[in-house]
């Protein structure tokens, strides 16, 4: 029996990330890299991943209603199997039913036994058949339970957004979680203009348009095999969404500076800085694991960028040599990644309501040891890629209590007109995926008295 190969692969995938924990995007990668795979399988290998997990609390409580198994009783293995599914059944119209039906129970003969098979064939083509049948929570006695399912999102999680934001807001925040995220790539001005990469990238077939706030990046609407593409490998431009770039911009880095970068890792943000710099001045980019100092260096030497000096330390441990030295010092904080679900769906099921506090008290440990670099008059921006108010706002509101000899700087300057927010004139930002179109994020802007 010859099994479907990409959706062999999704479930492979699958099982890595609910039984070893691991990264989405960093299995995805992984098995992406089979030279077996043509481009057309691995769109729709991360499609299956991608949707898959994003809609599981949802397909879970579908397979709940249809199954004489609990869920809990499933192997690991077939339970994955029926998420992929149900997933093709009733969330991806161009997949006919039967095919999806068919290569699942193959997997389950592959990857279970005849009776499992036979179980699933009989849950898979029920669900086809009754699929407009399905029951949902009543939104009008049990909004929480209706949203959780409806969007699949914790019920935590939507809980505490609907307490924060209302009804209207929240839905439309979960509704936009769900969403394909775009690819926007940052033109690397070091080595091209957008007009070039725009016709560089078209002979090589892809789709660009312009991004929505920076002028100086492209999304690119077909994007396939990246690393493969000759654009990227010359270093013509790195992947960035438009809030991370955001950061580079209220960071405001200026040529022959020394910037020191905290959570440098994978080199997104530092690199921008240094190309803001037009690779001129000096900057210490750190990580604490030495892998992640591989991809700040990859970056750099893939585009063209000489300034960046990365090390391994603990950004939660004050380096007195430092101390004083630098002009601007970034803090791209450890965060929850709320802000970022559309990207990351995973996010979903690896946080829980108990994770914030633990967070605040490193993003706290790593603020106060990283403001003891910053020179009298120099920058020191805080950002994370979440939208909870503890890890954002509160933080800095505490951390200026404690430290005096720092002010909120105005960041109106630097921003597009389309994201001048109340707040900018007060030194941050807060980003919404659904209000902004961007990823959830938050950027402060503080300076050091002279």
């Amino acid at each position: 029996m010859k099994l479907d190969l990409p959706r062999e692969t999704a479930l492979k995938i699958l099982y890595d990330i609910n039984k070893s924990g691991a990264y989405s995007n960093i299995a995805l990668n992984k098995y992406l890299e089979d030279k077996a795979l043509s481009g057309l399988d691995k769109a729709f290998i991360t499609e299956l991943v991608y949707g898959t997990l994003k809609w599981r609390l949802s397909i879970d409580y579908i397979i709940d209603q249809f199954s004489s198994v609990k869920i809990n009783k499933l192997s690991p293995w077939i339970l994955n199997i029926l998420r992929l599914g149900v997933y093709q059944i009733v969330y991806m119209s161009k997949i006919p039913e039967s095919a999806a039906c068919n290569e699942s129970v193959n997997l389950a003969k592959r990857y279970g036994h005849s009776a499992s098979s036979r179980y699933v064939n009989a849950m898979l083509r029920n669900v086809a058949r009754s699929k407009n049948k399905i029951v949902y929570p009543d939104r009008n006695k049990d909004l929480i339970s209706y949203l959780s399912i409806k969007y699949s999102h914790p019920d935590w999680m939507v809980k505490k957004w609907l307490d924060r934001f209302g009804e209207s807001f929240t839905e439309e925040l979960l509704k936009s979680n769900n969403e394909t995220a775009p690819l926007t790539v940052r033109v690397n001005s070091l080595k091209t203009t957008r007009e070039e990469l725009e016709n560089t990238l078209k002979k090589e077939g892809f789709e660009t348009e312009s991004a929505k706030y920076i002028e100086n990046a492209l999304t690119i609407n077909n994007p396939s095999s990246l690393t493969k593409m000759e654009a990227f490998v010359k270093g013509f431009f790195q992947v960035q969404d438009e809030s991370s770039m955001m950061v580079g911009r209220i960071f405001d880095p200026k040529p022959g500076e020394f910037i020191v970068d905290v959570c440098s890792a994978p080199g997104g943000k530092t690199t921008h800085i240094a190309e803001l710099m037009g690779n001129r001045g000096q900057i210490i980019a750190r990580d604490i694991h030495e892998h992640k100092i591989r991809l700040i260096n990859e970056a750099s030497s893939r585009l063209g960028i000489d300034i960046i000096k990365a090390e391994i330390f603990d950004a939660s441990e004050q380096d007195a040599s430092l101390t004083d030295k630098a002009d601007r010092v970034l803090v791209d904080a450890p965060c929850t990644g709320l802000g970022i679900i559309r990207r990351k769906p995973d996010i979903k099921w690896a946080r829980n309501s108990n994770d914030l506090n633990e967070i605040v008290k490193l993003q706290e440990k790593i603020l106060n040891a990283s403001s003891k670099y910053v020179k009298p008059g120099g920058v020191l921006v805080y950002s994370t890629c979440t939208i909870e108010p503890q890890e954002n706002e509160e933080m800095v509101k505490k951390f200026l209590k404690d430290n005096k000899e720092y002010t909120m700087e105005d960041i109106s300057k630097q921003l597009p007109d389309g994201l001048v927010k109340d707040t900018t004139k007060d030194g941050y930002i807060q980003l919404y995926t659904n209000r902004d179109g961007i990823d959830g994020f938050f950027i402060s802007k503080m300076r050091k008295r002279s």
